[in-house]
């Protein structure tokens, strides 16, 4: 799980998984984790694919697993009043209410109320379904998504959980999210158990957490800010953390602007703990695969997001990136490790290695991989030159820039 994950906003068929990791292969190049994103299901809380078009989902995982690929599928927290699973919940006590009104907490794509993990009877009958229609079926991980939960209207003082009020418990949603499907693996025997979500609270790092920053815009601001964000839950103690590569709302994926800035990105992201490609690459007019009202055939996609997508030259850049991501694996399993044992971050602060060197407290635009790599990431559209601060020490230049 040290090397690539793909990914994009969507891929709305089995087929279409398929023929990407098929094209990875051909390619010769090596993917770790394949991720199936939101509405690969028929209606939020049915927690199943939509067997219109994902109609045999054992025999995709098994054909990934025999190319040597993991694979995550999205679950969201939200369960539609069309869903399966929405009255039975409703009658035990096991969703979210509120203190006045309608009984409703998100709105996106359906009329919902979120799950209340606080109560232990919710999290034993997510897990339950979520077992039957992935878990089973070989799926390796989870990705947690909406899970601070994503409320369609932020007035905290008007949701209740079993435990309390909102305002008196909601930061630990979602670790008690995550734990739906911590426990459950550990249950099952699962050792490694790794799953991706949006948002932690403190001791997320314990249940298998990797943090990623969200929809974030497709700009080099945000892209520094992705730095200082890395940085700053490292020293919170979440060492597991990622970013969606080029950002995650682009306007136009064919802009030449987009692509250096996606480039940038990625050359940020192999130094950092997860090389994730991810994102919603406008503009949206891909047709529907149908004119349901609901479910993932209706729901719109974003392009291609693939290593390829960008052009020769993009793909030759990013391969070479990758191979030097590879050829890094056993150091960051080394900082895996580390930070297992110890709590120390991957992403760190100069002053983290440095805490002597006064230019180290001052310093936001460069960090250490670990103990060993000063990374300075390229910030501006059209830089091609930059000045990097050394500190005390003897320093190699890793990467050679006139190959590129």
């Amino acid at each position: 799980r040290m090397g690539l994950w793909q990914c994009k906003l969507r891929y709305r068929t089995q087929e279409e998984v398929l023929e990407v990791a098929r094209r990875y292969q051909k390619e010769g190049i090596k993917i770790d984790q394949i991720v199936i994103d939101f509405f690969h299901w028929t209606v939020q809380g049915d927690w199943k694919f939509d067997e219109k078009y994902w109609p045999d989902p054992k025999a995709m995982v098994d054909e990934l697993h025999s190319m040597g690929i993991k694979v995550i599928v999205s679950v969201w927290p939200s369960v539609d009043r069309k869903s399966e699973n929405f009255w039975p919940m409703l009658d035990r006590g096991l969703l979210i209410k509120t203190e006045r009104g309608a009984l409703q907490t998100y709105d996106f794509q359906g009329d919902c109320v979120e799950i209340d993990v606080f109560n232990p009877e919710t999290r034993k009958y997510v897990w339950e379904v979520c077992k039957k229609n992935y878990y089973d079926f070989g799926i390796d991980a989870f990705w947690l998504d909406n899970s601070e939960p994503d409320f369609g209207v932020y007035d905290f003082d008007h949701y209740r959980y079993i435990d309390g009020p909102a305002l008196s418990c909601s930061n630990i949603y979602p670790q008690l999210y995550s734990r739906v499907f911590y426990d459950g693996m550990k249950a099952e025997g699962e050792e490694n158990i790794v799953n991706l979500l949006r948002c932690a609270w403190a001791g997320s790092q314990k249940y298998g957490n990797v943090v990623w920053s969200g929809d974030v815009p497709s700009t080099f601001e945000s892209l520094r800010d992705q730095i200082n964000a890395g940085l700053n839950a490292g020293l919170a103690g979440i060492p597991w953390w990622t970013t969606d590569i080029g950002g995650f709302m682009t306007d136009d994926w064919q802009d030449e602007a987009f692509r250096e800035l996606l480039l940038r990105w990625y050359e940020f992201a192999v130094f950092s703990p997860v090389l994730r490609m991810h994102g919603d690459r406008g503009p949206h007019d891909i047709e529907p695969l149908d004119e349901r009202e609901w479910g993932g055939g209706s729901l719109f996609t974003g392009h291609d997001n693939e290593l390829w997508s960008y052009g020769e030259e993009a793909f030759t850049i990013m391969k070479k990136q990758l191979d030097l991501r590879l050829s890094l694996k056993p150091y960051i399993e080394k900082l895996m490790k580390e930070a297992t044992q110890t709590g120390a971050p991957l992403l760190r602060t100069l002053f983290y290695e440095f805490p002597l060197d006064p230019m180290c407290w001052e310093i936001e635009d460069q960090y250490m991989f670990g103990d060993r790599y000063l990374v300075a990431p390229v910030l501006e559209l059209g830089c091609r030159e930059r000045q990097v601060y050394l500190p005390e020490g003897t320093w190699k230049n890793l990467v050679d820039r006139s190959e590129e």
